[in-house]
């Protein structure tokens, strides 16, 4: 049946859009303080714009978006010292870069159990349900992060791949990496590494003479790196890459692919867009190692300076910072961060851990924190907490 409405014009649809769009918080105003995204750079907005109608999923139909992508995933392979016999995989974020690093290791392996901290992201649940694999937690040390003697224990022949984490989603704690590598390397053990959050972080730490352990293929020990460019890559939402060790790898989880200019397609997803790859190289060849690095300091010092004042107003930390996250001991989050909301403020409540987060990006001032000090202060006196 045909509808009755009449079509809009491009006047109303983006007065109408307009409208939505003013009921969304947004990253620029400062006030979301609980989210691993951020505002996109200047430039990747731009670049995103001009590759709108790319499809990498067909590449020969886009030889120079394709190229765009080998130079980013090049990129990508000298923050991580990737070796000359790896490979990149441009994915859509984390979750679909943990799911392609399982689905590996379970083919790879012919295995089901994965080894994986307390603290492991939620897409770890549908890992399990999707591809019927058997999710074996291990314990957190008093710092939070995974607990190696057990995992000495728990791994065996039933084991197809060992979690670790380079910037827990609920407090950016990295776990011992160097010491889960060795252990999966002498057990001859699948190894991948969720860095989505850390791995545009932890090397310009490590740059920054900050104490935490690398998340790269130095480790003899690592499969599989996955990292997101839309989080403190500074790019376009959503972009993320899985680096593999050994390229011939995804032989395993590719398929013949007839009706495209590809003859093999590895990987999740089939049409991929062009755009957010484009914005995401371009903020690389835009910032650099160097640039990167003066980001990453900025959003330590401005940690730094929230650490102090929330620590003036009586609240503790569940732990001390490892990166630009911090967690926030609180008896009622759910109450505070419910208040905070209607103050216009958003940070994430962690119930498993009676906590609120708060991730410090780069679009976060310290003019800003200023601004949400007194707001929380309010707040936590209003719900009982101080």
């Amino acid at each position: 049946m045909a509808s009755s409405q009449s079509n809009k014009t491009g006047r109303e649809i983006f007065e109408e859009l307009s409208q939505l769009k003013q009921k969304d918080f947004n990253f620029s105003s400062g006030r979301i303080l609980g989210s691993m995204c951020t505002v996109p750079h200047p430039i990747a907005r731009e670049a995103y714009i001009r590759f709108l109608e790319t499809n990498l999923g067909d590449p020969e139909l886009c030889p120079g978006t394709k190229e765009v992508e080998s130079r980013f995933l090049a990129f990508i392979g000298r923050l991580v010292h990737a070796p000359r016999s790896a490979a990149g995989q441009i994915v859509s974020g984390g979750t679909e870069g943990n799911i392609t690093a399982m689905w590996l290791a379970k083919q790879l392996s012919g295995k089901r159990e994965v080894l994986l901290p307390e603290s492991a992201h939620f897409s770890f649940q549908k890992i399990a349900s999707l591809m019927d694999m058997k999710l074996v937690e291990v314990p957190l040390t008093k710092e939070y992060t995974l607990d190696i003697n057990t995992l000495k224990k728990k791994i065996s022949s039933k084991t197809a791949a060992v979690v670790g984490l380079a910037g827990s989603t609920e407090l950016g704690t990295v776990d011992p990496l160097p010491e889960i590598s060795d252990l999966c390397a002498d057990e001859q053990v699948f190894f991948h590494v969720d860095a989505a959050f850390g791995g545009f972080v932890i090397p310009f730490l490590r740059q920054l003479g900050y104490k935490v352990p690398p998340c790269d293929f130095t480790l003899k020990g690592v499969s599989t790196i996955s990292l997101d460019s839309h989080k403190m890559g500074y790019a376009a939402i959503s972009l993320g890459t899985l680096m593999i060790r050994q390229k011939q790898w995804l032989e395993h989880i590719s398929v013949e692919s007839p009706y495209i200019s590809s003859e093999k397609q590895a990987g999740i997803l089939g049409t991929r867009s062009g755009a957010p790859v484009a914005a995401a190289y371009a903020v690389t060849q835009y910032l650099g190692f160097d640039g990167y690095q003066n980001v990453v300091k900025s959003c330590m010092n401005v940690t730094q300076y929230t650490e102090t004042r929330i620590k003036e107003l009586g609240l503790g930390l569940v732990v001390e910072p490892t990166m630009n996250v911090l967690g926030v001991r609180l008896k009622k989050p759910g109450a505070v961060v419910k208040k905070l909301a209607e103050n216009g403020w958003r940070v994430n409540k962690v119930e498993r851990l009676s906590a609120v987060r708060m991730v410090l990006m780069p679009q976060i001032t310290t003019q800003m924190i200023d601004e949400f000090i007194p707001v929380l202060k309010r707040v936590c006196e209003e719900v009982g907490e101080v």
